[in-house]
């Protein structure tokens, strides 16, 4: 048994990418964080929007107090909270290594977490290129790949958990994937589920290139061929761009030609599409 449940992501109208996932053997929190773009279109944060953010933190505490194992992929705000250490109390808590394969910013906020963390968790694991078996379920983790298409942003690290003939693969933020040392991983692993950090569309032609895009859509049909892909949730800095569905038409085409899902962590859960940071002019304007 493999149960995935998204409990924050860019669909619900927030930026994060928590995930619960319980097997037989253990419950996992990956990234248990979420924050909000602090200006988008020259506006704060919309009400609704922080509204949003203290319901899905409420929901991410909540299984937290669920969980036997958490992970932090990286130290970007959206994907850990130092100013709440004691939800990792009593935990085994894999982390990103806090000064190998890292950019100057990650370094200086994984100090000050780990600083936080002193005398809370069970244990602390580096996680980075390192397998954990709990029974029959093992999570292995990837070597450091890019945050996004160079490590300008630092690095990351995906996680791989598979119970009971079932995997599911947790990209982090790759923003294609575009490189293929983040590729690789997935398709070495072999999941029925990814979830991926897609595109960074909103960005396109600024900050992320028509380049980039051409070969995540590459890398994406890749995974579709692989041949044991099922569902593929598209999501975090992808979910920022109204125009989403255009962006990668030839992706929803293959999964289509493969029978494979391309769908958002709300669908997944089936709650409806919320790009409240996409839509915060319209918010303002209503």
């Amino acid at each position: 048994m493999l149960s995935v449940k998204p409990l924050a992501f860019d669909s619900f109208g927030v930026r994060s990418m928590a995930t619960f996932v319980e097997t037989e053997d253990v419950a996992i929190l990956i990234d248990p964080g979420v924050s909000l773009a602090p200006s988008r279109y020259h506006l704060p944060p919309h009400p609704k929007e922080e509204e949003r953010m203290q319901e899905t933190w409420t929901a991410i505490k909540e299984h937290a107090a669920r969980s036997d194992v958490m992970i932090v992929t990286h130290y970007h705000y959206d994907h850990h909270n130092p100013d709440e250490p004691e939800i990792y109390q009593g935990k085994r808590v894999y982390l990103k290594h806090p000064t190998d394969k890292i950019n100057r910013s990650q370094s200086e906020r994984a100090s000050y977490f780990l600083d936080k963390l002193k005398g809370i968790p069970e244990s602390i694991d580096i996680a980075d290129g390192k397998e954990f078996k709990y029974g029959s379920t093992t999570i292995t983790f990837s070597e450091p790949v890019y945050h996004g298409t160079n490590p300008r942003l630092g690095y990351v690290v995906e996680v791989s958990i598979a119970s009971g003939g079932e995997k599911m693969v947790f990209t982090s933020d790759v923003e294609g994937p575009s490189v293929d040392a983040q590729v690789e991983f997935i398709i070495r692993e072999r999941p029925e589920l990814v979830i991926l950090d897609g595109p960074m569309t909103y960005m396109l032609g600024f900050r992320y290139s028509k380049r980039s895009l051409a070969l995540s859509i590459e890398n994406m049909c890749r995974l579709i061929r692989g041949g044991t892909l099922k569902e593929l949730l598209v999501e975090h800095h992808f979910m920022r761009d109204l125009k989403y569905r255009e962006r990668i038409a030839e992706v929803y085409e293959c999964a289509t030609e493969f029978d494979t899902k391309v769908i958002t962590a709300a669908e997944y859960i089936g709650r409806e599409i919320e790009m409240l940071e996409a839509r915060r002019k319209e918010l303002y304007a209503e």
